[in-house]
């Protein structure tokens, strides 16, 4: 790791400033991802603007019935806040799906949402990488890429998008709050990261020296029947190897409306946009949960060892879906939670108590 200089944000307009006149620049959040990737000499900032110390800490309850999530609120707390828990559990469990305890505690939602893809030639420097190195060449491309994208990839890039809470913001219709040095700016987390055509490096939509601020998520009252599954090749903290975030409203046993978000299949987090176009107004049965992720998942390309992960996001997305809508079509609510666990699909998966 060379040499680097830090200085502590006081006012996000001040942090901004700080980064704006330095190239080298990066702000330090929980450092959970950079810390790792400095080490690893991917990352090589000269200036560190830590911006944990700014107002952007609190979430705040909207006139909609929303929240305004700041940027460096933790994971853990996030996780924990009674709305989130309430009126957002795929939020929830998302949150808590991700990484282990410690690192919770310590990440940002601000941070998490700028996290760097976990792509092995992305972290090796000593392989090429078009996001690394524009122009260097994708040894992942025809490497080992098991756990990379089949959805949206280029020739240039194939890697994913690590995040498990940006798929949950993705499908509750999350807007991203930045301040940028022409101004502040909203946009809609669909369209803050981008795909990576022949710009991989260029990560989201936001401006250079670009800060997040905040995350909106509006009212969604059906999103109480809500919930993300996750899956890993291991029952401790782990990537997922495919991800399924849902939000289901029926009208009796029809699907009045639907939330789907894909993770660990893009350079961004998915949003299933066919497969929800498909399930409106139809009756939610587990045929048409499978013939709607079908529509979706003709758009995949998988590549030599991934092709797993087309029936892998197939079977997550219609177990999810029929447990989010077990016994409602037929006015027989079962009574429980559709954001509590109950398959054993990870360790942290419950919400955790006494924290």
């Amino acid at each position: 790791m060379r040499t680097f200089r830090y200085e502590r944000g006081t006012d996000p307009g001040q942090a901004m400033a700080l980064v704006a006149g330095e190239p080298d620049a990066a702000y330090l959040g929980g450092g959970t991802n950079l810390v790792d990737l400095m080490k690893l000499g991917v990352a090589r900032p000269r200036l560190l603007v830590d911006v944990t110390r700014l107002p952007l800490d609190s979430v705040e309850p909207l006139p909609d019935g929303g929240l305004r999530i700041g940027a460096t609120v933790r994971n853990s707390e996030l996780a924990a806040h009674p709305a989130v828990r309430r009126d957002y559990p795929v939020l929830a469990r998302a949150l808590l799906a991700g990484a282990s305890g410690q690192l919770r505690n310590m990440a940002t939602v601000g941070g998490n949402l700028l996290q760097r893809t976990r792509c092995y030639y992305f972290q090796d420097v000593s392989r090429a990488c078009n996001k690394r190195e524009p122009g260097a060449g994708c040894s992942a491309l025809d490497g080992q890429n098991r756990d990379l994208a089949i959805l949206g990839w280029s020739p240039q890039c194939v890697a994913t998008h690590p995040s498990d809470m940006a798929v949950a913001l993705t499908a509750l219709d999350a807007v991203v709050e930045v301040l940028e040095p022409a101004g502040a700016r909203e946009i809609p987390l669909t369209e803050f990261h981008r795909l990576p055509g022949e710009r991989p490096d260029q990560e989201t939509t936001m401006a250079p020296g670009g800060l997040v601020t905040a995350v909106r998520i509006p009212a969604l009252p059906y999103a109480r029947r809500s919930t993300y599954r996750k899956a890993r090749d291991r029952a401790s903290f782990a990537f997922a190897a495919g991800s399924v975030a849902a939000a289901i409203d029926l009208d009796g046993p029809l699907v009045r409306e639907v939330r789907l978000g894909y993770g660990a299949v893009a350079h961004r987090p998915w949003r299933a946009r066919l497969a929800e176009e498909a399930l409106r107004g139809r009756p939610a049965t587990e045929e048409n949960f499978r013939l709607a992720v079908d529509e979706e998942l003709a758009l995949a390309r998988p590549l030599a060892h991934n092709a797993f992960k087309i029936p892998l996001i197939r079977n997550l997305t219609v177990r999810t879906l029929v447990e989010l809508t077990e016994g409602s079509a037929a006015g027989t609510s079962t009574g429980r939670d559709p954001g509590r666990r109950r398959d054993g699909d990870g360790d942290d998966g419950t919400p955790e108590r006494g924290r």
